[in-house]
């Protein structure tokens, strides 16, 4: 990685009293984590594209699961790396602070974060199709493909699936965090998937810097105040520490 000035983004975020974080594969690819767009993106010949949607669902479930097995045990393999390590540190100095995620991976959670907003869900949750319970199940690999609830019914895995909306108010809290930063840090997403790439220029319309931090450009480049390339694992614990 070539010498970055990292001197203005690191005092606009010291200087910052909020910030928020949207943070995508990127973070996580850098733990090991295969992403759905990159070169790990197959499966058994599948798009996860073709996997990830209720109507995938409905067709096969036993299909999904095998494939969501599949992605916890890689998923399981993997460890929070310096960038999750960082935002953690970021989150105790800060009084105003919300991580808004789009992956479903929980390594924010092993890291030690704890203001998260997951927009798309938790791969380590199930939910019952039947009565709409919802619960952490973090067995690997699980005993029962597709695995019940206890009133009999069918569970899904914990996700926003392709069609589907966010959870019912999540892109509003979203939208308040990215107004009330001072800076805005956009790690690791192709800002290719909305609603969630939408929060950039919200947040710089709404008066935050915003700084991203990726290996490549895009579309929000031009917009951001500051982007930093790199991976984020080496980035971010210079512009926190």
């Amino acid at each position: 990685m070539p010498d970055l000035d990292l001197s203005q983004p690191r005092q606009w975020i010291s200087e910052a009293e909020g910030v928020a974080i949207l943070t995508g594969a990127g973070i996580s690819a850098e733990s090991g984590v295969p992403t759905f767009r990159g070169a790990g993106g197959l499966w058994n010949n599948f798009r996860a594209e073709d996997l990830a949607t209720p109507e995938a669902f409905a067709r096969d479930p036993r299909l999904v699961w095998e494939w969501y097995d599949w992605r916890r045990g890689e998923i399981a393999k993997a460890l929070p790396n310096p960038a999750h390590k960082a935002l953690v540190q970021l989150e105790i100095r800060k009084r105003i602070f919300t991580l808004i995620t789009q992956n479903v991976d929980g390594l924010h959670d092993r890291a030690g974060s704890g203001k998260i907003l997951k927009l798309h869900g938790d791969i380590w949750r199930l939910r019952c199709l039947r009565c709409g319970a919802n619960w952490p199940d973090r067995r690997v690999p699980l005993p029962k493909l597709p695995p019940h609830c206890q009133c009999g019914g069918v569970a899904r895995p914990g996700v926003v699936w392709f069609g589907e909306p966010l959870p019912d108010g999540m892109m509003k809290e979203a939208e308040h965090a990215a107004a009330a930063a001072r800076v805005f840090l956009v790690i690791g997403t192709s800002a290719n998937v909305y609603p969630a790439a939408g929060l950039i220029p919200f947040a710089r319309h709404s008066g935050a810097r915003v700084i991203e931090i990726n290996t490549g450009e895009t579309p929000y480049t031009n917009l951001a105040d500051c982007s930093l390339r790199g991976p984020a694992g080496e980035i971010l614990p210079q512009l926190i520490g």
